[in-house]
């Protein structure tokens, strides 16, 4: 079964009012769920924990040192966009229908055309996506590769696949900007939009809690730093479940 145009925003608790021209990133999140904007579809995401979550979880997460590269490869978290919550549409359209205003479609209403990134959590300019010809990226927020060295080469296809195309791991941001994170953690990069820092931080952490990832000292660290200049920020919750049904493989 397909979304519908007009459905609620479902998620949109990665950012704080991002979409509206932005608050301070230590402000709450939205009570429903993980996202840039009050776009047309919705991601499914669920509420919410209590204030000072973000930095709870943090402070939770297991410390390793980061694993050797080796073997990762995009196919192993499977084809790319998957539609894994099964309602007819790819992840990538999913998310552009969340995130994205003044969406318009072609030839049905999962493919989308056209739309505007009001206010890019990355770069807090606008950006206008346009089908073939594409300024907006479908970011992992807690990247695949990063994924893979801490802890991902060691699961089955089936969580890596979830991971991949899970709504809570993923945000429409500003290409260039993006281009510039590569696989990096929060020891490494921060969005240049530092009004969007805490929320970023805050769904990374979510993220690595979720799926039982771990992180590096440093990361851990970094993660701290932010978080404890926004005491009270939330953590996003919600998502797909953390394997992807059978019917999905990978290399």
């Amino acid at each position: 079964m397909r979304r519908r145009q007009g459905g609620t925003a479902a998620v949109v608790a990665l950012m704080c009012a991002v979409a509206m021209g932005s608050v301070a990133g230590c402000d709450e999140l939205s009570e429903s769920g993980v996202g840039s904007g009050a776009g047309t579809g919705s991601g499914g995401a669920g509420p919410t924990a209590g204030g000072g979550a973000a930095l709870a979880a943090a402070e939770s997460l297991t410390v390793k040192g980061r694993a050797p590269k080796t073997g990762y490869d995009r196919a192993r978290f499977g084809s790319a966009w998957a539609d894994t919550d099964s309602n007819g549409c790819g992840t990538r359209d999913d998310i552009l229908k969340r995130d994205l205003k003044e969406v318009r479609f072609t030839g049905g209403d999962c493919k989308v055309s056209y739309g505007v990134l009001v206010s890019d959590p990355y770069s807090g300019k606008e950006v206008t996506y346009r089908r073939g010809a594409s300024q907006v990226d479908i970011d992992h927020v807690v990247a695949l590769s990063d994924a893979w060295q801490k802890g991902a080469k060691y699961w089955d296809a089936g969580k890596r696949i979830a991971l991949a195309n899970d709504p809570l791991n993923l945000l429409a941001v500003d290409a260039s900007t993006n281009r510039s994170k590569g696989d990096g953690d929060t020891a490494t990069w921060l969005p240049p939009n530092k009004s969007y820092r805490c929320a970023y931080v805050a769904a990374q952490v979510a993220v690595k809690k979720k799926y039982g990832l771990w992180v590096t000292a440093a990361e851990k660290a970094a993660m701290k730093k932010v978080l404890t200049g926004c005491p009270d920020q939330k953590l996003p919750t919600g998502g797909n479940p953390t394997n992807a049904p059978d019917r999905f493989h990978a290399d």
